[in-house]
């Protein structure tokens, strides 16, 4: 079938506003067929009510004999032309004018201008060239007839009849002006070549005069068609927005009420983008802010009804249903305050875009979405070493293993931002994979990916990967890192997180890799739980083989990245979709959260400044209290915390801690060139010990006796504060 009049069936819907009607669809149609001669035939109407009203206005606003019938249509046959051409040259016969904006009423000004100018130039290119095509003949011959009708007037003996003669003058007198100026050039020649106190050139003076008075009346009456054209034409664009504004905005049924926070250039042209478009769901009812000037103010006719702080009391008065936060540059603080004031109240919440967006034209004000959490604990945005990165990843073949978990695959993302010669994506789940692979694939055409499954506690499938591709950096981001489960089945942990890490990492040092980046966890630091100490056993081993290889090894410790896999958000969200309860382990639980991209941003950085052998630790901002997280997520899913979602708590589940312990400040941090980015002094252990101990964990690990892997966990960790028994049988 063609696409031909589906096409035609989207302009009608776009032009018609969406309407459905048939009753309304035939005169529709015909509007959007003839729509572009129609809209040329509107811009010559205003072109010829423009001119006459520049002459009204020239002349006191009188309707006269002398330049209505002769002066007015010569000079609108020159004048449509010129404006036609000039504002067609201006894209002014396509817009839609229910979509006017101050960019078309520029537009209107500049087409306006321009078309001024040239007529300006022809007026005076007339005045000095007119007498090449206007015969002096003709002036004559009217000048003549202009003679005999003042006779015939000083002897007419009725009133009839001097009426009668006084309009033939008036009619002829305004084509003699006109006529007149064309010979200005000779008459000023003449005058020239006669003496100075001859009556001829007196007389010859005085016609000089009056025709450049007449030519100065009609550059008066060009100048004011100018701003007549730029009125009538913007008037008449408005109006017709106005129309489909407040017509069909009555109309609508069932509206949500609105209520925008921010009295702003970004909360006027959110209402004004909602006010434009008929189909909108919703009815703002007014602003709120907290400058003290705006209050009782009025934008668009919707007023500013107090302050933030007013909000709640602002809602219920109003039946507010959803808030708009329109402020682009607002900060997670400023956000979560305004989250945190509607707590008890059912109201959705809302955002306009970033102002980067914004300013780059990818959104518009009136793209709202929904609040999320990253709003509220986001933080600044990140300032990176570009060029220091870029030497780092460009032209190289990168492998990431854990490619399809949620650090993974963003760091697989961010890696092709830098053009690598080859991207290895490695994973044991082959889902993931395969959608990150469609995802990179996609978005990044250019760069060459291998999808390649793989357990990375079999060595001899590691092996044969590091053989064949011979990576020069190797991201390490597969890990075990649920900590309850993990104290269930302890020897899970240590094959994954311990065993996989020492394949990957040996494999790397045997081809000789460049970088190596293990990506850790603030669970390692004085770790509680099996899931930390195995990461931190991990870190312990590849800091050691840095000491003898070619490789840098390098280790990048942050803590929890919000709306990763098993992450307490997505948990939490779900709970809420069920209606609740909402399980928290301990009301004074707090984590430190990152976002995603934040932290894959901060492994690069940090990798590319690591020489070997340090343990970077990210800067994580301040903990948030997992109590408050949970009040801010039920807030933010138009719920009241307590009432319609309950909040229970659950105790502390095996090897979890109320707080972690993660600081870049402190005697055991050295600061690095990023302010955020810093290096943990340590005491490297003895190899032989160490390696000797790490293969008796393994032996354990396989027999699953949780006993005996704690008492070997606390000999290589004696900070290790986890407990020996329970969580699992000796056997599992």
């Amino acid at each position: 079938m063609s696409s031909e009049p589906q096409v035609l069936h989207s302009e009608k819907a776009e032009f018609s506003g969406g309407a459905s009607n048939s009753s309304n669809g035939g005169w529709k149609a015909f509007l959007l067929f003839y729509r572009k001669p129609l809209i040329v035939l509107a811009h010559v109407i205003v072109f010829v009510a423009a001119l006459t009203l520049a002459f009204l206005f020239a002349f006191n606003m009188q309707l006269l004999r002398r330049w209505a019938v002769y002066p007015f249509p010569i000079l609108l046959a020159v004048i449509l032309p010129v404006k036609l051409l000039v504002f067609a040259r201006f894209d002014q016969y396509r817009g839609w004018w229910r979509y006017v904006g101050m960019s078309d009423l520029l537009q209107i000004s500049k087409a306006s201008l321009v078309s001024t100018v040239i007529l300006m130039a022809l007026w005076y290119s007339y005045g000095w060239f007119g007498y090449t095509f206007v015969p002096a003949a003709s002036v004559q011959s009217v000048q003549e007839k202009l003679h005999q009708l003042e006779k015939q007037l000083s002897e007419a003996l009725t009133s009839e009849e001097t009426l009668h003669l006084r309009q033939q003058y008036y009619n002829l007198k305004g084509l003699g002006n006109l006529l007149s100026v064309s010979q200005l050039s000779v008459l000023r020649r003449e005058a020239q070549r006669l003496a100075v106190n001859c009556q001829e050139r007196l007389r010859l003076e005085l016609e000089i005069e009056r025709c450049v008075e007449f030519q100065k009346t009609l550059e008066g009456v060009i100048m004011l068609d100018l701003f007549t054209t730029i009125m009538l034409l913007s008037g008449l664009r408005m109006l017709i927005r106005l129309y489909h504004e407040e017509f069909f905005a009555e109309s609508r049924k069932a509206l949500r009420r609105f209520l925008i926070v921010g009295a702003g250039d970004a909360g006027e042209a959110l209402l004004r983008e909602l006010m434009r478009h008929k189909d909108s769901p919703y009815q703002v009812v007014g602003f709120v802010d907290d400058d003290p000037a705006k209050y009782r103010m009025k934008i668009h006719g919707v007023p500013v009804l107090g302050n933030v702080e007013q909000l709640p009391q602002v809602c219920q008065k109003y039946s507010v249903d959803e808030i708009a936060i329109a402020i682009p540059r607002a900060t997670p603080k400023q956000m979560r305050r305004i989250v945190q004031i509607c707590q008890g109240t059912k109201l959705r919440f809302s955002t306009v875009p970033s102002i980067t967006d914004i300013a780059s034209g990818r959104l518009r004000v009136s793209q709202i979405r929904d609040v999320d959490i990253n709003d509220l604990l986001g933080r600044e945005e990140v300032k990176l070493d570009i060029e220091g990165i870029r030497r780092f990843l460009t032209g190289k073949t990168i492998l990431v293993t854990g490619a399809g978990g949620s650090i993974g695959s963003e760091m697989c993302r961010q890696v092709c931002g830098f053009a690598p010669k080859c991207l290895l994506l490695v994973e044991q789940a082959e889902n993931p994979l395969f959608y990150i692979e469609g995802e990179l694939r996609k978005a990044y055409p250019n760069v060459p990916l291998e999808t390649l499954i793989c357990d990375i506690t079999d060595r001899i499938r590691v092996d044969q990967i590091f053989d064949w591709f011979r990576p020069e950096v190797v991201i390490h981001a597969a890990a075990h890192k649920h900590v309850p489960l993990m104290e269930i089945n302890p020897g899970e942990a240590i094959k994954n997180n311990v065993i996989g890490t020492m394949n990957v990492a040996d494999a790397a040092d045997r081809i000789g890799s460049e970088h190596f980046v293990m990506i850790s966890t603030d669970k390692a630091v004085n770790p509680t739980s099996i899931m930390g100490s195995s990461k931190r056993i991990a870190e312990m081993y590849i800091q050691d083989l840095n000491n003898t290889s070619k490789t840098h090894f390098v280790t990048v410790r942050f803590g929890n990245v919000l709306g990763s896999n098993g992450s307490v958000v997505p948990i939490f969200k779900k709970q809420i979709a069920e209606g609740g309860p909402v399980t928290v382990t301990h009301p004074e639980m707090r984590r430190y959260f990152m976002t995603i991209p934040e932290a894959s941003q901060l492994v690069l950085q940090a990798a590319a400044i690591g020489k070997g052998g340090e343990i970077f630790v990210l800067d994580m901002g301040e903990p948030v209290k997992i109590m408050d997280l949970a009040r801010d997520l039920i807030t933010l899913s138009g719920f009241r915390p307590g009432e319609d979602i309950e909040i229970v708590f659950t105790g502390l589940r095996p090897g979890e801690k109320l707080f972690e312990e993660l600081s870049i400040a402190g005697e055991d941090m050295i600061p690095t060139v990023h302010p955020k980015i810093a290096v943990w002094k340590n005491i490297s252990r003895d190899r032989q010990f160490l390696r000797t101990h790490i293969q008796k964990l393994i032996e354990a690990a396989y027999t699953q006796d949780r006993r005996r892997i704690v008492e070997l966990i606390k000999i290589l960790i004696p900070q290790y504060m986890g407990e020996s028994g329970g969580g699992a049988s000796a056997s599992v």
